[in-house]
């Protein structure tokens, strides 16, 4: 009832001739979010919306505050006692005592929307990351073992053969990809056209040699082969009650990397250089907040080599940040604070802050990101790089160094650190990296609203002015190791 009275007060102060400049109708909708006042928030923005006066950059982006409430709440599904009858699946023995426990203990993402408390699609998968002991409760168990030793001698090699070849891009891998993004049936009005962006390797050092093999439909562009968001464009028309495929089939190469940074010939990077200056900057999701600078500080200290800077970054973060899946981006302010202040993140939120404190400490640092395709673990994935002169753009995975330090248990401590330590620096052959920034835009540009404006791993998908979001389409990879062809330098 209160709610309801909030709601219609708010609509009618709206109508009686109550005006917002649009930025204080997203501050109040903002706060009204916060509060759990979904339903409020909507009307707010839809009573903005409705003014004739408003001028199109206005409208696109109240637009997408509206349609970011609703993104919240596909995130956040289950009731207490929804989530209550998965995790029984899920954990063995789990009482409902037990349970509560663990909610008065604020073990699982939740938000408060109209009166209800909801939590995370992912609770469940969250909670054995955030909580290893309940690992041997774990139904159906799982053994990762064989993987974790996989990826220790990934990292050896690659290691030993940088150092046999003096150079850092070493032993390449031929992969043959094929991927499918489908609209469900009815995404789209029958004859409407859908348009689709998906990813494609971009040209890097240790990237190279894409060869487009198929493509259905005929794309209309392909990105060249050094965009920062790299995509083939193509579009069909949406027939009714029958999905809409699009699907590519390409084959490229990609090299194990081991630069193993000596701090003591790094020097600090120009601060004046046009190439590097950009990735030294505050930008979306990378905002030196005063407990931004306060944690840099206590784990920088009075260092100053760069490499050793980035190196202490990277080594807290492996200890003291978790992994967790997360929410989509898009419904995230300040992603490098988010995973600050939660103390968890998925890939790319660990990766955001990395590359938050890497430049608050005049590092150049940038995302880089698309697939991780290792045999058995293939998904989406984040990663970052750093400036370091006189190397260059060298890659940094903090995930891995996460991985190795908190859920490599079938290792020992030595073997864990040669994992953490490989990854500053390195990279397994296992990437497909589409992605040298965040936050960029799609060439064509999209006429409606990103999915995900900050990463591109999922493709984009839309007709005429409206968004296809992820709920309406699905993606699917698969990743075979080819025989190199002839003549490949290694």
């Amino acid at each position: 009832m209160k709610q309801a009275l909030l709601v219609l007060s708010l609509v009618l102060a709206m109508a009686g001739g109550l005006c917002f400049a649009q930025e204080d109708v997203i501050k109040k909708a903002g706060r009204l979010e916060l509060q759990g006042h979904f339903s409020a928030a909507a009307e707010i923005l839809k009573a903005s919306l409705a003014d004739a006066a408003l001028g199109a950059a206005e409208q696109k982006q109240l637009e997408f505050e509206l349609d970011r409430l609703a993104r919240i709440k596909k995130d956040f599904p289950y009731t207490k006692d929804q989530l209550f009858a998965v995790l029984k699946k899920s954990v063995r023995d789990l009482t409902l005592k037990e349970f509560d426990d663990w909610i008065r203990e604020g073990r699982f993402d939740s938000r408060q929307i109209d009166g209800q408390v909801y939590f995370m699609g992912s609770s469940v998968k969250n909670l054995f990351f955030r909580y290893p002991e309940l690992e041997s409760r774990r139904v159906p168990p799982k053994d990762t073992t064989v993987s974790q030793k996989a990826r220790l001698e990934t990292c050896l090699a690659i290691q030993r053969a940088a150092i046999a070849e003096k150079k850092p891009y070493v032993l390449p891998k031929r992969f043959h990809i094929t991927l499918n993004v489908t609209a469900k049936a009815n995404a789209a009005p029958a004859g409407q056209i859908i348009r689709a962006w998906l990813p494609i390797p971009r040209e890097y050092p240790f990237q190279r040699d894409f060869d487009l093999l198929s493509a259905s439909p005929k794309p209309a562009r392909i990105d060249a082969r050094e965009s920062a968001i790299r995509s083939i464009f193509m579009g069909q028309p949406a027939r009714k009650d029958r999905p809409t495929e699009f699907r590519i089939e390409y084959d490229y190469t990609c090299y194990g990397v081991s630069f193993a940074p000596k701090p003591e010939l790094v020097k600090a990077s120009n601060p004046n250089d046009p190439l590097l200056s950009p990735f030294t900057r505050e930008g979306p999701h990378l905002v030196f907040t005063p407990e931004l600078r306060k944690l840099s500080t206590q784990i920088v200290g009075g260092e100053t080599n760069p490499c050793l800077v980035a190196k202490r970054c990277y080594d807290w973060i492996a200890t003291h940040i978790q992994y967790s899946l997360a929410i989509e981006y898009s419904t995230i302010r300040n992603i490098s604070d988010y995973c600050r202040t939660k103390g968890y993140g998925d890939c790319g939120q660990e990766a955001m802050l990395f590359i938050a404190l890497c430049r608050l400490n005049g590092i150049p640092a940038r995302w880089q990101s698309g697939w991780n395709t290792f045999p058995g673990n293939e998904d989406i994935h984040d990663w970052s790089e750093i400036y370091l002169a006189p190397y260059g753009w060298v890659p940094v995975d903090p995930y891995m160094g996460i991985f190795a330090m908190q859920y490599a248990t079938a290792l020992s401590a030595v073997q864990r650190r040669e994992i953490r330590d490989f990854y500053f620096g390195g990279l397994d052959q296992y990437r497909m990296a589409a992605n040298s920034d965040h936050c960029q835009t799609l060439v064509p540009p999209k006429q409606s609203m990103r999915s995900d404006n900050v990463d591109f791993q999922r493709g984009e998908l839309e007709w005429g002015s409206h968004n296809i979001y992820f709920d309406q389409y699905s993606y699917e990879f698969d990743v075979k190791e080819l025989p190199l062809p002839k003549g490949t330098v290694d």
